[in-house]
């Protein structure tokens, strides 16, 4: 069988908290578990909070120092398995932008406002790249094209700020497939972006991932959204992994209370415009607060006494299929 591509490994990420060495740390994510294939899209979901973006940090090695990493994260390159969480800080830089890549949430604050948009492409091909500024800048014209820029010479010598949201997005995305890594982490690509543009981001990394055999995770808070990309699809909830499944089985036979109840929110044509869309009742719990049991279980309406207690195991209800509910797994 062939190794997955990427494979996180019962991942914790904590934070020190203020308040002295007595206060107990902050877990953000807690005994994350996954695995992408090559060419696969795995899509991460979940509300805010819930731990998507810390983990795809930890994964491109980009958290603070402070940050504290259990578990393991194994990602395949061309010389064999690394261990991601045990290379350094100079090992990793050679990783990011050449085997991996990030598409960050907010390109104008993530792209330099006083530098032109090709140059900081063609930076990205110089940093893992011998080659000449001439050759990295035709690079970045040629990286502009992939995205379908429209005059990718003359745009290339624009600012962030002459560009709009759509373009300013196809330029991150640009900086990220330049060098032709071997995964992609899109973080929320679209959030910002109209209905309309979202669907031309989309088709743009369907696109790039079978031009390039891309393998990609795909984060985001909108089910609806990661339908239109992902292979399988992950739900997180307060940090904790909830629910892995192949898409199909995530969007018509949903395992966990909280997948159950995200879909059902979701509108549709058949949706009636009279009343009100469904809801999850009460609100996520804080991180710094967390229940001793099923983080879900004060908005569960599934719950019993035990989810209360402990922290349900992660179960195969179905070939592929992992839910983390001891009274849905034992009605399926």
């Amino acid at each position: 069988m062939v190794a997955p591509l990427l494979e996180v490994r019962d991942l914790t990420i904590q934070f020190a908290r203020t308040g002295g060495q007595e206060c107990a740390p902050h877990t953000a994510v807690r005994g994350l578990n996954f695995s992408i294939h090559a060419g696969e899209v795995l899509g991460l979901v979940g509300e805010s909070g819930s731990g998507k973006s810390v983990t795809s940090l930890a994964i491109m090695g980009l958290l603070a120092p402070a940050a504290r990493i259990t578990g393991d994260i194994t990602f395949q390159s061309g010389d064999g398995p690394l261990a991601l969480t045990r290379l350094s800080s100079d090992q990793l830089r050679l990783l990011r932008g050449s085997r991996m890549a990030m598409i960050f949430q907010e390109p104008m604050t993530a792209l330099n406002p006083v530098m032109r948009v090709g140059d900081q492409i063609a930076e990205a091909v110089l940093a893992h790249h011998r080659v000449s500024k001439a050759e990295a800048r035709n690079r970045a014209v040629e990286g502009m094209r992939d995205v379908a820029i429209a005059e990718p010479e003359r745009r290339a010598r624009s600012y962030p700020h002459q560009l709009s949201g759509g373009m300013r997005q196809r330029v991150m995305i640009a900086m990220a497939i330049v060098n032709r890594p071997q995964l992609l982490i899109a973080d929320e690509p679209t959030t910002a972006l109209d209905v309309t543009i979202q669907e031309q981001i989309l088709d743009l990394l369907n696109e790039l991932r079978q031009k390039f055999s891309l393998a990609m995770l795909f984060i985001s808070h909108d089910l609806a959204v990661v339908s239109l990309v992902a292979d399988r699809v992950a739900v997180m909830y307060a940090g904790n992994l909830v629910e892995l499944a192949p898409k199909a089985e995530i969007f018509t036979a949903p395992a966990h209370p909280y997948t159950q109840g995200l879909l059902r929110a979701i509108p549709t044509l058949g949706t009636d415009r009279k009343q009100p869309l469904a809801t999850i009742e009460g609100t996520v719990p804080s991180m710094a607060a967390l229940p001793p049991g099923c983080p879900f279980e004060p908005r569960c309406p599934h719950r019993i006494p035990a989810c209360a207690a402990t922290v349900p195991p992660l179960v195969e209800i179905r070939a592929g299929h992992w839910a983390r509910c001891p009274v849905m797994n034992g009605a399926d």
